[in-house]
């Protein structure tokens, strides 16, 4: 393994699967606390706010991977790796909030945006200058 190889982006994404699992066994604890079986996803309002909020992560978890990766390999996985670390706080919040009241997810959602555009823009920057080096012989 050479000092090139991504042990931070590795790291993060291990971490972020982690959280995905804590945040799905906190779905699992609510539907005990309120006795909704499997499959059911319909329940009191607590179980319903907990269960979407999972989902909610889910959904964007593939977008985080993608950003994450994209950003750490063409730009700085340093800063891909705090971003990374810095969107988990921003998801937890998130679900914690949402557990509270729909209102709630909205700071740790703002979070999340920013940490995802952030992610993306220096992602974009970091191809764009490989393209323009590889094909274009243009050093920026």
């Amino acid at each position: 393994m050479g000092s090139d190889s991504p042990f931070l982006l590795a790291g993060v994404s291990l971490l972020s699967a982690l959280h995905m699992g804590y945040l799905a066994r906190r779905v699992g604890r609510s539907r005990m606390a309120h006795k909704v079986l499997p499959p059911s996803v319909t329940g009191p309002p607590e179980f319903e706010r907990t269960f979407r909020a999972h989902q909610n992560c889910v959904e964007f978890y593939p977008l985080f991977l993608v950003t994450m990766w994209t950003c750490g390999m063409f730009c700085s996985e340093v800063v891909a790796a705090v971003g990374g670390l810095v969107y988990m706080i921003a998801r937890q919040v998130y679900f914690n909030g949402y557990v509270k009241s729909s209102k709630k997810r909205l700071p740790g959602f703002y979070l999340t945006l920013v940490v995802f555009a952030t992610l993306s823009l220096l992602a974009i920057i970091g191809i764009l200058r490989g393209v323009l080096h590889e094909y274009f012989h243009i050093h920026l």
